[in-house]
């Protein structure tokens, strides 16, 4: 009867490792190929994240904008479409960094939202503050609610 022995364990590899070093590979071939322009900003796809509310004469559009300035952004309305477009500057770190976890996203960015009413375009006004934009879009004239007076006869 043959005894194993347990004094020689083999080496234990990680399979997670080698999928690591994929990743590092493709990263360096696609900054490689197209810069990091492209590669930072293809990433974000429901950005900024914002409420939309109504109170009874304006809509009002709020958007968490950390660490932009007023001045990176640019913001239109077109018909029944309002789009905030910007761009956050790409912080850069070191080559050798290896993220556990990557949510937070630069480069350049475009919402575009349909708006369910319609808006007076001579009366809209945006304020930054603390990084939250706050759109205040007024309702047309036919669309605030109106009294109608009920008489008896």
């Amino acid at each position: 009867m043959a005894i194993p022995r347990f004094t020689e364990k083999p080496q234990f590899r990680n399979p997670w490792m080698e999928f690591e070093r994929i990743r590092r590979g493709l990263d360096k071939l696609t900054k490689e190929a197209f810069g990091d322009e492209l590669h930072y900003s293809s990433h974000a796809s429901v950005y900024p994240p914002l409420n939309i509310f109504e109170t009874p004469n304006s809509l009002i559009v709020r958007a968490e904008l950390p660490g932009i300035k007023a001045d990176q952004l640019d913001i239109s309305l077109e018909t029944d479409t309002l789009t905030i477009k910007g761009k956050r500057q790409i912080q850069h770190q070191e080559s050798k960094v290896s993220f556990h976890r990557r949510e937070i996203e630069c480069g350049n960015f475009n919402r575009s939202i349909g708006l369910p009413i319609k808006i007076d375009p001579d009366s809209i006004s945006a304020k930054l503050v603390n990084g939250i934009l706050t759109i205040t879009l007024n309702k047309a004239e036919k669309t605030q609610p109106r009294r109608i007076v009920i008489t008896a006869g």
